[in-house]
């Protein structure tokens, strides 16, 4: 005989979602869909697209990726934090201008890349300072240090491009191991991303961050020290920036002033991608990567199809205002799908003596 329900009784699965407090349908994470939409593009790009799935273009399609992928690792932790650092492109700059400078005054590779990294370290924490100390904005300050550190660099180095670095760290930053597609370079980051991934998700510290994004003044009542880690979070950004001046530099065999213009927009754009809540508080390093590999092989594809570089910035905005718009759209439509569930269901009937 089939089991009759009264009209107040409930299956275990429709308890538990409204429970959550969100639909079965909408519990699909951003970045989950970014993830399995950077596999569809893959798959797509190997199937039809010409030259795609070989070992140069692969091998190239990472390398020109990881400067944003490094800049990225520190941006997803300043976002969810509340904040973002748009002078990260400028300090890459004036890293590898300083760095070709002092390479023209005879100093060592060896001494001349720990300098250019405690210059990125400086140049973050003028940035935080600036937004902790004097409480100014993170994106009016950082758009100021953009145009600054940028004209720094071109009073250090001028219009000169310096390409003689030594052979051996050029062809690390743009070699590949072995006979196969993936660069030297790969390595190291993958020890970085698994450093990030472990302090965002699996420390006080990174739990602390999402608390900050989410209600910074809760936070600070609950003890957590909201300037001080800001001030950290800064000050590692530029020191990644620096970083990734110097591996720009060594990669492209050319250190100039304007070195990694524009490379903001496309860091933005692609931790945004990853599901990074621009508000702060939400997000995930996998979905930020996911994001920054997904831009990059869209990048490629439209160099390998002959599309402008000036198209290509007109996708990289599209993609970036897609970013903000998705999660924002897709939440409002799980909490009214929830809103009709709630209104619709039957009030349970109230027991008896």
């Amino acid at each position: 005989m089939a089991e009759t329900k009264s009209p107040g009784t409930q299956s275990p699965q429709s308890k538990a979602a409204q429970t959550r407090g969100i639909p079965l349908a909408g519990a699909v994470r951003w970045d989950t869909v970014v993830a399995a939409l950077l596999i569809v593009v893959l798959l797509f790009s190997f199937g039809f697209v010409d030259g795609f799935g070989n070992s140069l273009n692969l091998s190239f399609l990472i390398g020109n990726t990881l400067p944003i992928a490094l800049i990225a690792l520190p941006m997803t932790m300043l976002v969810v934090a509340g904040e973002i650092d748009l002078s990260v492109a400028s300090t890459a700059g004036l890293s590898g201008a300083v760095m070709g400078a002092l390479w023209n005054q005879g100093m060592t590779i060896e001494t001349i890349i720990p300098i250019c990294l405690l210059l990125g370290l400086v140049c973050g924490l003028v940035n935080g300072l600036l937004v902790t100390k004097l409480g100014l904005p993170s994106l009016a300050v950082t758009i100021g240090t953009l145009a600054a550190y940028r004209g720094i660099a071109q009073i250090v180095l001028g219009s000169d491009s310096v390409t003689d670095f030594p052979s051996q760290y050029l062809k690390f930053a743009s070699g590949r191991i072995g006979d196969t597609f993936i660069p030297s370079a790969l390595l190291p980051f993958l020890v970085l991303l698994l450093l990030a991934v472990v302090a965002l998700h699996a420390t006080p510290f990174g739990r602390s961050l999402f608390a900050v994004g989410a209600n910074e003044e809760a936070a600070r009542f609950a003890g957590v020290r909201v300037k001080r880690q800001k001030l950290v979070l800064f000050a590692l950004t530029g020191l990644m920036a620096s970083l990734t001046g110097v591996f720009w530099a060594l990669h492209f065999a050319s250190a100039r002033y304007d070195n990694a213009t524009g490379l903001e927009l496309s860091v933005i754009a692609a931790v945004l991608l990853g599901g990074i809540d621009f508000d702060g508080g939400k997000g995930t390093l996998g979905g930020a990567v996911a994001g920054v590999f997904l831009l990059g092989t869209l990048q490629n594809v439209m160099s390998l199809v002959d599309v402008s570089a000036q198209s290509q910035i007109v996708v990289t905005g599209v993609l970036l205002v897609i970013s903000v718009l998705g999660p924002r759209v897709a939440r409002q439509i799980a909490v009214a799908r929830a809103g009709r569930r709630a209104a619709g269901s039957p009030s349970p009937e109230p027991a008896g003596p």
